[in-house]
Parts: C-alpha cells; sequence; structure tokens
C-alpha cells in the first residue's frame, strides 16, 4: 500500500487536507462545506498518519455521535484492520480517563491509582438520568442568587462563595459516583489543569488530535482539547460555523471564529466542493451568508458530474422553486401531487422525498396529512398486510422505504433527492426570536444557519414552502413571509424598451467603470478593514463585478462541467486556456473558473480608464503585439509568482468575428511544459453578440464548458521525446473544438 492508495479521488484541497504538515504549518483548521467530503478527510488523515509510522493508538478522534465514530471506525479499519485509534465521543473520552491508572508515588513502581480517585471519587463514576426536581429542590435551600444548572455543578466558573456553598452537593455526586455527562467532561478538565502527572500521562498518551464538527463544541470541551494538546502543534479539526446549529445546547461558534487567534501559526483550508447538489441548489445556498466575516465565507460549487445514479432529474439542474398556498389544504395537495408525479416521472423511491420543518409540531401535522392520503412514512410501524398498527396481534414490521418527515435539526447530515422545505414564513423560519437586542441577533443568525443545513439537504430538486394561513398553537394565524426566501427578481422594465445599441454601450461602460471607480476610491479604507484578509476580500470582489458585468450587459450565463475544476490541483501553475469572442469573455471567465486569474492582453487595454488599475491587481500580463516580448512577459509573471500562478491566455490570439475556432499559437503549451503545469481548456459559446456584435438590447444566452484538465507533468512521462507543439497543442485544439 502507498500514499496514492489513499488519496485517490480526492479533489486538491482534500488531497492538500490528508497531507498537511504539523511541524511546518502548525494546527489546523478545515472549514468543510455542506457535503464536500470531511468524513472522508478525516478518516483518510488517520489512515495515512498511520502509514507514515504513527502509532494507531497515539492517535486521538474525537467526534459527537457514538454512529458518527463507529463509521469512521470502520472506514480507517478498512486498509489498517484492528488499529487501535481511539475514535470516540467526548463524554466516552472523558470517562475513559477517569477509569486510567496514573502512575504516582503512593501506587508503588509500576502501579497507578484510577484518576477518578485523584479526583475524590469514591465510587467508579457511572452516568445516570440525574432528577432534575430533587436537585432544584436541593439547590433551593442554598437560596443562591446565580443561577446553576444540574450539567454546570462542577464548573469553576461560579467563585469561591458560590463554590463554598455547592461543595456538598459535590460531595453527593463524589460519594455515590453517580454522574450526568457533562460532569465527566469537567472532571477530566480538573484531572488536566490540576494533576502534573496526569496531564503528562494523557498528553503522552495522545500525540495527534483530531475534532470533528468543531463548529458544535462548548467551552468545556474545548478546554478538554487545549488541556490534551498543550503547547503542540497536532492539532486537526474539521468544522463549519455555517451549520452551527445547536448554539440552545451550549455550543460556542466562537470557536471557528477564534481559531486563527488561539493558534496564531495555524493553517486554514477550504472544502468547497459539494458533492450532494446541482448547481443551482448550491447557488442558493451561497446567497444565504453574503455578510459574514470575509476570512470564515465559503463558495459550494458543484462537483457532482454525473449526479446520482445517472437519474435524469439530476441532469436538468432545476432551480429551487417558492410555492405560495392560501392555507394548509392547498399546501398539502401540492405536495402530494408533486411526489406522486416525481416518483412515476424519475423512477424514485419514497425514501428519495422528504419534508422539512423547524418544529417537532409541525412534523406530527405533515406526518398525519400524509397518511390521509395513504403516503408511507419512514418510520412507521406497520402489519405485515401494510395497515397501520392499532393495537392487532398481527405481525409488525417498520416502514423503510417511505417518504421522510423530520425536523430540520434531525436532518442534519442527511441527503435526500427532492426536499420540500415547509413553513418558510416569520416565527417558524425563522423562528421566535426573545431577549434582548443581542440576544435576539445571535438567535437569529443561528436560525439562518438552520435554513442553510435544511436547503443543503437537497440534491436534485428544493421547493421552499410558504403557507399564508395555517393552524398554530390551538388557532388559525396569519403569517408573514420569511425573510430568508430570496426575493423575486424582476426584470429592468425600462431596458426592455427600445433603445440604440450604441446608448446601450454607452450605458454599460458608464456603469462598469463607475463600479471600478467606486472600489479604488474606497480601497484605503478596505485594505484597513480587512488587513490580512484583504486578498481574499479582492478574490470575491472579482466575483460580485462578473455578477454585475453579466447583469448590466443583460446576459444569462450557464456554467457546464464546473466540476472539472475538482480536479485541478491549484498548488501548482495552472495556464486555463479558452477560445475569445468578446471583452465580456473575461468576466465570463472569472465566473466560471470562480477563482481569480490574472491573463494576457494587449497593452493597449493598460490606457482604460479604472481598467487598467484593476488588470494590475488581479496580476495581468500585458504584451505589446506589434513588438514582440510576449512570452519573455508571461516568463517573468511566472518566475515572480512561483507555483500560485495563474494565467489565462487566448492561444487564438484575437477575437474571432465569426465563433468559430481559429489556428492555435504554440506560447501558452511551452509556458505549460517548461512549468509543468496544468492546462486547463474551456470553450465559451455566444458572447460575440454580447458586446462587439451587439444588434440589440435583448438578453443574450452565453455558455461557458469547462473541460477535463491536463497534467503536462503525466503527459510528459508517457514519451522522452515530448514536444509540446507536436503532442498537446493539436489535442487540446480537437478537444475545444469538438465542444463547440
Amino acid at each position: 500500500m502507498d500514499a496514492e492508495e489513499i488519496l485517490k479521488g480526492l479533489n486538491s484541497d482534500q488531497r492538500a487536507a490528508v497531507l498537511h504538515d504539523h511541524e511546518k504549518n502548525a494546527q489546523l483548521l478545515i472549514l468543510a462545506g455542506a457535503g464536500s467530503g470531511k468524513t472522508s478527510v478525516l478518516t483518510r488523515r488517520i489512515q495515512y498518519r498511520i502509514l507514515c509510522g504513527v502509532e494507531p493508538e497515539k492517535i486521538l478522534a474525537l467526534t459527537f455521535t457514538a454512529k458518527a465514530a463507529a463509521e469512521m471506525r470502520e472506514r480507517v479499519q478498512k486498509l489498517f484492520p484492528n488499529a487501535g485509534v481511539r475514535l470516540c465521543t467526548f463524554h466516552s473520552l472523558a470517562l475513559y480517563m477517569l477509569k486510567c491508572k496514573i502512575p504516582c508515588g503512593k501506587a508503588g513502581a509500576g502501579g497507578g491509582c484510577p484518576a477518578y480517585e485523584l479526583l475524590g471519587f469514591k465510587k467508579i463514576p457511572s452516568p445516570t438520568e440525574s432528577s432534575e426536581r430533587e436537585f432544584s429542590q436541593a439547590l433551593s435551600k442554598l437560596k443562591l442568587k446565580v443561577k446553576v444548572s444540574r450539567e454546570n455543578l462542577f464548573s469553576d466558573c461560579y467563585g469561591a462563595t458560590v463554590s463554598a456553598k455547592l461543595q456538598p452537593l459535590r460531595d453527593a455526586v463524589l460519594e455515590s459516583g453517580q454522574v450526568v455527562f457533562e460532569d465527566l467532561i469537567y472532571s477530566a478538565i480538573q484531572l488536566l489543569e490540576t494533576n502534573e502527572m496526569a496531564r503528562n500521562y494523557f498528553r503522552e498518551q495522545w500525540q495527534e488530535i483530531l475534532v470533528d464538527e468543531y463548529q458544535d463544541i462548548n467551552p468545556s470541551q474545548y478546554r478538554l482539547v487545549k488541556g490534551l494538546l498543550g503547547d503542540r502543534k497536532q492539532l486537526f479539526v474539521v468544522g463549519d460555523d455555517d451549520q452551527a446549529i445547536y448554539g440552545f445546547r451550549g455550543a460556542d461558534i466562537g470557536n471557528i471564529e477564534r481559531f486563527c487567534e488561539d493558534f496564531k501559526e495555524s493553517t486554514q483550508i477550504r472544502l468547497e466542493w459539494n458533492y450532494r447538489s446541482v448547481p443551482n441548489v448550491l447557488y442558493l445556498a451561497n446567497d444565504i451568508f453574503k455578510n459574514k466575516p470575509i476570512h470564515l465565507r465559503k463558495m459550494l460549487r458543484a462537483g457532482n458530474l454525473n449526479g446520482s445514479g445517472g437519474n435524469p432529474l439530476y441532469k436538468e439542474n432545476r432551480k429551487p422553486e417558492i410555492w405560495v398556498s392560501d392555507n394548509p389544504v392547498e399546501e398539502i395537495q401540492k405536495i402530494i401531487l408533486s411526489i406522486k408525479e416525481m416518483r412515476i416521472g424519475y423512477d424514485l423511491a419514497w425514501k428519495n422525498f422528504a419534508i422539512l420543518v423547524r418544529y417537532n409540531r409541525q412534523r406530527l401535522y405533515y406526518e398525519q396529512a400524509l397518511r390521509d392520503y395513504n403516503i408511507p412514512i419512514a418510520g412507521d410501524v406497520v402489519t405485515e398486510a401494510g395497515e397501520m398498527k392499532n393495537g392487532a396481534a398481527a405481525p409488525e414490521v417498520t416502514v423503510e422505504d417511505g417518504v421522510h418527515v423530520e425536523t430540520v435539526h434531525a436532518s442534519k447530515g442527511l441527503q435526500y433527492a427532492v426536499v420540500y422545505y415547509a413553513g418558510l414564513c416569520e416565527k417558524l423560519t425563522p423562528g421566535e426570536c426573545t431577549g434582548d437586542r443581542q440576544a435576539r441577533k445571535r438567535q437569529l443568525d443561528e436560525e439562518r444557519r438552520l435554513y442553510y443545513v435544511g436547503v443543503t439537504r437537497a440534491e436534485a430538486c428544493l421547493f421552499l414552502l410558504y403557507c399564508k394561513r395555517r393552524f398554530w398553537k390551538g388557532k388559525l394565524r396569519r403569517f408573514r413571509r420569511s425573510r430568508f426566501l430570496p426575493s423575486v427578481t424582476h426584470q429592468n422594465r425600462s431596458m426592455d424598451l427600445s433603445m440604440p445599441v450604441f446608448l446601450f454601450k454607452v450605458y454599460v461602460a458608464v456603469a462598469v467603470l463607475g463600479y471600478m471607480l467606486m472600489y479604488i476610491l474606497a480601497l484605503p479604507y478596505l485594505k484597513l478593514r480587512y488587513k490580512k484578509n484583504f486578498e481574499a476580500w479582492l478574490e470575491h470582489k472579482i466575483q460580485d463585478f462578473s455578477r454585475f458585468c453579466m447583469k448590466v450587459l443583460r446576459v444569462d450565463l450557464t456554467i457546464e462541467n464546473q466540476a472539472e475544476l475538482g480536479k485541478v490541483d491549484w498548488s501548482r501553475p495552472v495556464f486555463v486556456v479558452g477560445n475569445h469572442n468578446s471583452f465580456a469573455d473575461i468576466p465570463i471567465v472569472f465566473l466560471a473558473l470562480q477563482k481569480t486569474v490574472g491573463f494576457v492582453a494587449k497593452k493597449s487595454l493598460d490606457r482604460i480608464p479604472f481598467l487598467n488599475f484593476w488588470m494590475h491587481k488581479i496580476g495581468c500580463v500585458l504584451v505589446n503585439r506589434e513588438k514582440g516580448g510576449a512570452a519573455k512577459a508571461v516568463r517573468k509573471a511566472v518566475a515572480e509568482r512561483g507555483n500560485s500562478v495563474r494565467i489565462f491566455i487566448f492561444p487564438e490570439g484575437t477575437r474571432s468575428k465569426t465563433g468559430a475556432l481559429g489556428t492555435f499559437k504554440s506560447g501558452v503549451f511551452r509556458f505549460a511544459c517548461e512549468n509543468d503545469a496544468i492546462m486547463l481548456p474551456l470553450v465559451i459559446k455566444g458572447s460575440g453578440p454580447v458586446w462587439e456584435r451587439r444588434k440589440d438590447t435583448k438578453r443574450c444566452k452565453v455558455s461557458v464548458k469547462v473541460l477535463a484538465p491536463i497534467d503536462v507533468l503525466e503527459c510528459r512521462k508517457e514519451g522522452e521525446k515530448f514536444d509540446p507543439k507536436v503532442h498537446m497543442l493539436p489535442m487540446v485544439h480537437k478537444m475545444m473544438e469538438e465542444a463547440l
């Protein structure tokens, strides 16, 4: 077995995460977008470290459910059977630590005493359900002025006076050993922070720590991780701040937001290729967090070329639909009709459909409504004859192939071909937010993240349901449309009026150059505001600018095969080549790649006000075609930027006047060969009439198709005498010609 077997099928970002070097690049935070394969990255990282010689027993991986831990263990052991990696939940880890024997003087050489005894426990700790009533009664007798919950009984946040009053309650737990789960965490923290022998023992036991769902850890779990890590660099965490939906359980999203501050030398990698949903679902998901901090923003991209199982529904790339109903009866009839039509039309099983809701009370309503229409529901218990359970003595079975009806919280981590997201109205989604202004904002932010989780459960088809009137909490109520629902965009009617093409072009030029000027003037402030995140801001702003160009140019852009970009290793030099029909090709390319690239352009463009500023800012290579020297200019840019170079080149040299593909020049192919680069071809259709050959102000349909990337290094290995002009240029030309 070698590393390539472990790395097989990973995209460049996943690969970089698995290969991360803690000694060189310190702790690692992986911001893993929905459906981006984070579990695969975690398990392959563990496999890779074992392959590198790390003893499996020295690796600790933490997650939140026993089911997730078991799944990861199964994956790891496919390559390393019986590997002794400790894959567990936080609470089971804490319990294990309390039961360990710690070497100590009084136990004598070779012995040790149980860790729980060092903390004053008289019996082995045993998690149990606590009686809130009994605890409340005991607490009331203490007449405390601060609020104390049973889960935080052993917290050290109360101060000396309160802690002294709580001591009798703590002593009772130490005497009986009857703990709740949070007692285990606080006890493990105390062990690490107050007992040097225990601290050294556990840090020696686990040399590498991995944490799944990092956004969901609470402050005490964070302290436990920090206590085990110490000042070492071997921390590998995966999380998605956009899916932090457990604030009501004490989860602190700040742990992700502060990671780079807590670990100054740390590295951050984003996993943005989504292998679950079609592009149009992801476009909606990406619009949900437009105003979040720039260093935490992610751009989900569709990484699945063929869809799930090749079902034609996935190839349709349907846009999410908003359904507005006047009452629940009208709404449920739409749902039933849609399920039946799509089930037959696309040969889908019942289990491929899901109705998602915010509250459990809503779930009960939709379950009963489906039963009334004889639609099977996943999890229902029925007789073998298929009748609902009614107390009869007939043998019973659990429905597996049924429509799923569940809360969004329960759906996290799951996915369905077709999702009906119900209750998109104020006070349901988002739910009611209470408390002071800060508390309401915090709750609303979590409601928005919950909405994002619901949206990203859909693989191929998403319906957003708004019902104006429904029974809620005992009476018929009217509901306002949810603030989360996308606004209905209306075309600018004035642009539909007859307008001379000349005036249209003047309007576009003024709008685009004005956009550029606005951000030039704001640049000093923006650099001060974003500081080290300025490059990330620039990357996002180029995408915004490109979308703005499509809007004012009245272009409907379709991007095909964008998943091919997931195969590109962006840590190496990348040369992008495409056909050239229009000035509009540049923003089209930016949107197709969803990355900023410098492009090779005529030096005369440097004379256009404001455009020249941004061309230099994004690293364009300006050449004088009359005097030559293009090769020298490109080589200079490559030398300055090293492996981070990304350059777009039109191999035709000049724009096509007919849309046909012209003869290629060989320069870009030589450059790619000289640098063992990745070559990425793409083909643009229909951009000529957008500007140069514009005849009217009607909307233009343009498409861009991303072709399979070519690894020049691999091509060179195939033959000793590799000539890029002979072996590569004709191949790329043929690929692009066939795609036109």
